[in-house]
């Protein structure tokens, strides 16, 4: 333990700072260090998912066809409706299931299917293995397709809040109706849905608390574990319930994460608020 650190350097630091540092840095801690990269993926990676279905879904609500705003009002209303935990758990659940059933058909013989009705999978082959980064990226399209439907709700209406008059004027001087959308509606209403995109990014960063349901070895899974009492018949009562001090950490972490959401989104609504005279009343 510690075997790289100078002889004098030990002697300096005294034994009980040297337990301290063994303690913290072993195999056990690492992977719960190393666990924040699950964390980061799943939120930046879900966020961009939601940032592409609420795009998706605030231009089917804004749609001129009554089957396109249909449909993207189904999927705003109602996913937003959803708890998280359950579609958490049942996206990647029904997924997984999905990708078996089509995986039965193609390699159990029929009389497999036949003598294993009640077994799931029928077949040994038709077993689909799922390791850590697949349960990370059916974790990420869960908080796509549940905070996409926030983030549309947020886009449509930010759309609906830029100024009439200037769309008209762009059509006026000849500009085609995509051109107007792309060029002046999208551009512009960026200064009105980053406020709200940063609270569905915050929801989002929450959300990542539940990747331990997904079998994910994350931040909140390792906290739980390494605060646990930990006792073994060879060493005795290691310690006790130290899961508070862990949880604490994990509170730490987050509010870092929260303040540094909120002062890049704060930069980004600066930029996007430039030259915009009623950006500063969007809020």
């Amino acid at each position: 333990m510690l075997d790289f650190l100078p002889q004098w350097m030990k002697d300096g630091v005294g034994d009980d700072v040297l337990f301290w540092l063994g303690y913290v840095t072993n195999g056990k801690h690492l992977s719960w260090y190393a666990s924040v990269q699950y964390t980061l993926a799943a939120a930046v990676f879900g966020a961009l998912i939601a940032l592409c279905m609420g795009l998706g879904g605030a231009a089917l609500r804004n749609s001129r066809f009554g089957v396109a705003r249909l449909a993207g009002s189904l999927y705003i209303n109602m996913v937003r409706g959803i708890p998280d935990v359950l579609f958490f758990l049942f996206f990647p659940l029904a997924f997984e299931q999905l990708v078996e059933w089509f995986r039965a058909q193609a390699l159990c013989t029929p009389e497999t299917l036949a003598a294993n009705a009640g077994q799931w999978p029928p077949c040994d082959a038709a077993n689909w293995f799922l390791g850590t980064p697949e349960y990370l990226i059916l974790a990420c399209v869960s908080l796509g397709i549940v905070y996409g439907a926030f983030a549309a709700n947020v886009i449509s209406g930010a759309m609906n809040a830029v100024p009439r008059g200037q769309l008209e004027t762009a059509r006026a001087y000849g500009f085609s109706r995509m051109q107007v959308f792309w060029r002046f509606q999208v551009r512009q209403m960026w200064a009105y849905a980053l406020p709200g995109l940063s609270n569905v990014w915050m929801l989002i960063i929450k959300a990542t608390s539940l990747l331990s349901l997904l079998q994910i070895a994350d931040i909140v899974l390792w906290a739980d574990r390494l605060g646990a009492p930990n006792f073994t018949r060879s060493a005795g009562l290691v310690h006790p319930d130290w899961r508070w001090v862990y949880y604490l950490v994990l509170l730490l972490f987050y509010i870092l994460v929260t303040f540094i959401s909120e002062k890049a989104f704060a930069a980004l609504s600066r930029r996007a608020s430039r030259g915009m005279a009623v950006a500063s009343s969007a809020a």
